[in-house]
């Protein structure tokens, strides 16, 4: 705790500078010194104020499952750590070299909605309208600090393990703007909260937050659902206190999930790397060694759904070498059985919309 505090005090003057170009920026668009592009269609952001970890990916996923049955919807990413360039739309054949690991991730599991990509969001959206008119509604992910377009509905994730009141600007903590940014948001949602919460708990985190009027504040949890495997999706296990995991993770934060592994499984090891990192054949050897080392008699490894979509560039050396891979599902679920009320917040605004 104290050397945390010695390196936050000596990175201080470095995220003060920072601040004050984020605030350039933001002033910018404010005053109207930089304009925003607005759209003829509804567009949901969906980001956080900290470098990563919030759970987007599973928010987005919610809204694509609420939505995708009544009306024609599209989702657009920056395609984080893609090797290419431009606009292009997601295909089933891509890897996440071409688009991403998300962005793959959606095309992969809802194969009827539109699915892309691009540096540029304000180009983006009417190459979409354009190739199809129908759309209906563009969800935009992680998009909350890039306001070269405003959507129409800013929806705010803050992890309840690390809420944006009690964190700092970059490179001093994970902020990548001032706290005072939550207030662009028209929905803000505690992400990752416990499965049992308490409303003293919700009361004190939304004291905390300091919602304004027009803000809604809910609190999200993953439910997660039966590990699937890798090779073949429609092989389903449960997890029990006999079974030893390898957890193999890129993603910025993984302590949620080693809580609910420890409390349904034998013991958890992991092979850890950052968050969206493309695996190579150094770490697929490193992988093979770790499972082949492993003592247990029953032992598998566990990855999440976006880990998976970069592992799967090396199915047939795990494949060969028979190493049981399996991948664990996650979806939303509101507390206090506030989903209804999320989702009709969801509704109104699309309802109301006017161009």
């Amino acid at each position: 705790m104290f050397r945390r505090i010695v390196i936050r005090v000596l990175l201080s003057p470095f995220a003060l500078l920072y601040g004050f170009i984020i605030s350039f920026v933001n002033l910018s668009y404010d005053i109207g010194l930089l304009k925003a592009s607005k759209f003829s269609v509804p567009v949901i952001g969906i980001g956080n104020l900290s470098i990563g970890g919030a759970g987007k990916t599973p928010h987005i996923e919610y809204l694509i499952e609420m939505l995708k049955d009544y009306i024609d919807i599209a989702t657009l990413s920056r395609g984080y750590k893609r090797q290419t360039k431009g606009f292009r739309y997601v295909q089933p054949h891509d890897t996440a070299l071409t688009v991403g690991d998300e962005p793959l991730q959606y095309r992969r599991k809802y194969p009827e909605i539109v699915v892309s990509v691009s540096e540029s969001r304000a180009y983006a959206i009417p190459q979409i309208l354009q190739q199809y008119p129908n759309t209906q509604a563009i969800l935009l992910d992680d998009a909350f600090q890039h306001r070269s377009v405003k959507p129409g509905l800013n929806i705010l994730l803050t992890p309840y393990d690390m809420l944006f009141t009690d964190d700092y600007l970059l490179p001093a903590g994970r902020l990548r703007e001032w706290r005072s940014g939550y207030k662009r948001a028209d929905i803000i949602i505690v992400s990752k909260c416990p499965a049992v919460m308490d409303i003293p708990k919700k009361q004190s985190i939304t004291s905390a937050i300091n919602p304004a009027k027009y803000q809604r504040i809910y609190f999200s949890y993953y439910e997660y659902g039966y590990p699937y495997n890798f090779f073949q999706t429609s092989q389903k296990i449960s997890l029990d206190k006999e079974l030893d995991v390898i957890l193999l993770s890129a993603i910025a934060n993984t302590e949620y999930l080693l809580q609910y592994l420890d409390a349904n499984v034998k013991s958890v090891s992991e092979i850890e790397y950052e968050d969206h990192h493309l695996f190579d054949h150094h770490d697929i050897e490193k992988i093979l060694k770790v499972f082949q080392n492993h003592s247990s008699q029953r032992k598998l490894i566990l990855t999440t759904e976006k880990d998976a979509m970069r592992l799967e560039m090396h199915n047939d050396v795990l494949m060969a070498n028979k190493i049981p891979v399996y991948v664990l599902p996650a979806k939303v679920k509101f507390h206090f059985d506030e989903g209804k009320a999320f989702e009709d917040d969801i509704r109104k605004f699309l309802l109301d919309f006017e161009v």
